[in-house]
């Protein structure tokens, strides 16, 4: 198929990314006359919400990831291609992928977003994100890893280095990941490294505004502190890390913590290619756009999802960079770009919020649902039975209910594997264990 052309009369819709907003554009452009080429340097879909049970081995990675390819199958009217996308050149309508030249008449820009280490590449280089598959591996293999030196160092400050873990960002990532530090804690640790006691692990959490989950209620945001608390938890709030070297951490209120074990999901900056260097972008690097979709400055360009900010006067900072607000404003666009093409008026974007949910723990889990705020077990149950159902295929959804179930029946998880292991001198991927 040749993309460096396109075919007289069949407008071409290029979209840059595979995620939740990138997917419904293409989706409901099925059966119209026109050609949709979606590109991504993955083959797969990731579903974010889950990579911190990836991460702390309660479900496979396989489990939280689904083939664009299939996705796609019954759609004639698409294309999909692995790719990276370098460079963007709107003059000429054109972009330089790896794959080579790709034209287009309209252009979707829906990559996301990438972790924010706000300038620190001491940080960068030393701590652990959380944003993809492979990272969520990654730190899955440094957690493991280090439980297993700590079973065996006989030098006690190192010991206690490696099981010391700091979670840095109180949003829904980190609260969730706090929560299930702390519970492999409790029912993990001792039976699985026997030497090792629960009073050896640390677990704290460090959040730079006056309180954790600063989306949600009062409410919520109250009783996720303590549950975490209730966990073991030690959580920090007010407070900034200033440097961490691989070996201290230091955080603006006094504290030094000795660790080798730093996550980081502190906050988020939009990804996207270069070539754009007209584009306005805003806080965290989000592009900014109009009120359907289009990239400010250009008439045949578009951005939604988390590398978007679409700022209105009930949003002056852009909406909320989460994965309801990617697909519907994917679902909407596609509509607004039939009618772009068919000479008929684009409407505005409304976002509707159907509320928001984060969970802690077995059993423990805060919901905002509209003005109906409710927190524990039955928040537990909405929150597994939500994400349950947005899993992309059958399958998926198949195996992480049965995972699910038997993790909470046996209070244990057969997914703590080293499928690959992690260099901590270089914070990287060892190759040879591939």
């Amino acid at each position: 198929m040749d993309l460096t052309t396109t075919t007289p009369g069949v407008p071409r819709i290029v979209i840059i990314g595979g995620g939740f907003g990138g997917i419904q554009v293409a989706k409901n452009l099925k059966n119209t006359p026109i050609e949709v080429v979606l590109l991504d340097k993955h083959n797969y879909h990731t579903f974010q919400p889950l990579l911190y049970q990836v991460a702390m081995g309660a479900i496979e990675g396989d489990s939280v990831a689904f083939p664009l390819r299939r996705i796609f199958a019954r759609q004639k009217n698409f294309t999909f291609c692995m790719a990276d996308v370098h460079q963007i050149n709107p003059d000429n309508n054109l972009l330089n992928t790896s794959i080579g030249d790709i034209k287009y008449d309209y252009l979707v820009v829906a990559t996301g977003a990438n972790t924010n280490f706000f300038g620190s590449e001491e940080i960068e280089h030393h701590t652990m994100p959380m944003k993809n598959l492979p990272e969520a591996l990654n730190l899955r293999a440094l957690l493991l890893q280090n439980l297993e030196k700590a079973l065996v160092t006989t030098d006690k400050e190192e010991k206690q280095a490696l099981l010391t873990f700091v979670v840095v960002g109180g949003g829904p990532t980190g609260v969730e990941l706090s929560g299930a530090l702390a519970e492999m804690r409790q029912h993990t640790l001792c039976k699985d490294y026997p030497g090792l006691c629960l009073e050896d692990m640390k677990v704290y959490l460090a959040e730079g505004k006056s309180e954790l989950l600063a989306a949600m209620s009062e409410g919520a945001s109250k009783k996720a502190k303590q549950f975490l608390i209730d966990l073991g938890v030690t959580v920090y709030n007010s407070v900034h890390v200033t440097s961490y070297n691989g070996d201290i951490l230091t955080i603006d209120n006094g504290m030094n913590i000795k660790t080798r074990n730093v996550f980081w999901a502190a906050g988020v900056r939009g990804e996207f290619p270069g070539g754009m260097i007209n584009a306005p972008l805003t806080r965290g690097t989000r592009i900014k756009t109009d009120e359907i979709s289009r990239v400010e400055g250009y008439q045949n360009i578009f951005a939604i999802g988390d590398v978007a900010a679409m700022i209105t006067a009930e949003n002056p900072e852009g909406l909320p960079g989460v994965a309801p607000v990617a697909m519907q404003q994917g679902k909407h666009l596609a509509k607004n770009l039939l009618a772009i093409i068919n000479g008929n008026p684009a409407q505005p974007f409304k976002y509707f919020d159907k509320g928001t949910m984060a969970t802690v723990g077995r059993n423990r889990a805060v919901a905002d649902l509209g003005k109906v705020h409710f927190q524990g077990f039955f928040a537990w149950m909405v929150w597994m039975f939500v994400h349950l159902l947005s899993l992309a295929g059958f399958s998926n959804k198949l195996i992480v209910f049965c995972n699910w179930a038997i993790n909470y029946l046996s209070k244990d998880s057969d997914n703590r594997l080293i499928v690959r292991g992690f260099n901590t001198e270089n914070m990287k991927v060892d190759e040879g264990s591939k």
